[in-house]
C-alpha cells in the first residue's frame, strides 16, 4: 500500500516536471526574437557603416557593403525573411539593442563591459589593436612607448573599444575623441592628431586607401579581440540559433569566402 502511494506520487511529480518544462519551453520560445522575426518576416540589424571592410556605407550609392553586410544578408536568406539595416553608432550600439531598435548588430568586439548588458554570439574572426600615423612621422613613432608622450595627440572614435584602450596605453598623451559620423583617421589626415588607434584589419585598408598613412611598426598588435554578433542578453533561444548558424556556415566555408572577398 505504501509502495503504491509512493509510486503514484512519483508519477504525479514526474508528470508535473514534464508539464512545467513544456510550459517553460513554450514561454521561452514565444518570447524569443527568433519567433518574432519569423512571424514578422523581417530581420533588423544595427550597423555603423564606418568600419572598413566590415560595414561601410558607399557614398556613391548610399548603400551598405562589406563582410558584415554579406553575413547579414546570408542570415536573412537562410531564415527566409527580409533584411532591414538600421543605422547605428558606436556610442549607442548597446543601448539601441536594449531599446529593441534592432534584433542584433553587425560585428562588435567582445569585452567584459559590454558583456554585462549584452549577449554575444560565438566568434568568427579576431583582430588586434595597432597605431596608425602619417608616414612623415615614422622616424618619431616606432614603439608603443613613443606615443605615450606629452604633446602627442591620439585620435579615437567615441564609444569604441579603441577609445578605452588608448586611455589605458597613453596616459601621458592627449586623447582626442571624435563622434560618429566623423572618424579618428580623419583627425590624422587633417593633421589635428599625430596618431590614431584602430584594428589591424581596418589599418590595412586605411594605408592602402591613403598613401600618406602608415601603420606604426610596433612589435605586434595589442589586445586580440574576438568579433561577434551582439544580441539581447536575456534571449538564449535567439543566441543559440545564431550560434548554430555560425557553426554551420563555418563548416560550409562561408566565412572563408567572406574573408577572401573583403580582407585581401
Amino acid at each position: 500500500m505504501f509502495k503504491g502511494k509512493k509510486t503514484s506520487r512519483l508519477a504525479a511529480f514526474s508528470a508535473f516536471l514534464v508539464l512545467t518544462s513544456a510550459l517553460w519551453t513554450g514561454m521561452t520560445h514565444a518570447s524569443s526574437k527568433l519567433q518574432s522575426i519569423l512571424k514578422s518576416g523581417e530581420l533588423r540589424v544595427g550597423t555603423t557603416g564606418d568600419w572598413d571592410p566590415m560595414t561601410v556605407r558607399n557614398p556613391a550609392t548610399n548603400q551598405y557593403q562589406g563582410f558584415d553586410i554579406d553575413l547579414a544578408r546570408e542570415l536573412a536568406k537562410d531564415m527566409g525573411v527580409e533584411l532591414k539595416l538600421v543605422p547605428a553608432d558606436w556610442k549607442t550600439l548597446v543601448n539601441g539593442l536594449k531599446a529593441n531598435k534592432y534584433d542584433m548588430t553587425t560585428s562588435a568586439s567582445k569585452n567584459m563591459k559590454r558583456a554585462t548588458v549584452a549577449g554575444f554570439s560565438d566568434s568568427y574572426f579576431s583582430v588586434g589593436t595597432v597605431p596608425v600615423t602619417q608616414k612623415k612621422y615614422l622616424d618619431k613613432y616606432r614603439h608603443w612607448s613613443d606615443i605615450n608622450q606629452s604633446g602627442v595627440r591620439v585620435a579615437v572614435t567615441l564609444g569604441t573599444v579603441f577609445e578605452q584602450e588608448a586611455r589605458e596605453y597613453f596616459p601621458d598623451a592627449t586623447i582626442r575623441t571624435v563622434e560618429a559620423p566623423a572618424r579618428d583617421f580623419q583627425e590624422l589626415l587633417s593633421g589635428r592628431s599625430e596618431v590614431a588607434v584602430t584594428s589591424n584589419l581596418e589599418a590595412r585598408k586605411l594605408v592602402a586607401k591613403y598613401p600618406n598613412l602608415a601603420i606604426v611598426p610596433v612589435s605586434k598588435p595589442r589586445k586580440a579581440k574576438q568579433l561577434s554578433i551582439m544580441l539581447p542578453q536575456d534571449d538564449q533561444v535567439w543566441i543559440n540559433y545564431i550560434n548554430h548558424w555560425i557553426e554551420m556556415k563555418e563548416t560550409q566555408g562561408f566565412f572563408d569566402q567572406l574573408e577572401d572577398k573583403w580582407m585581401q
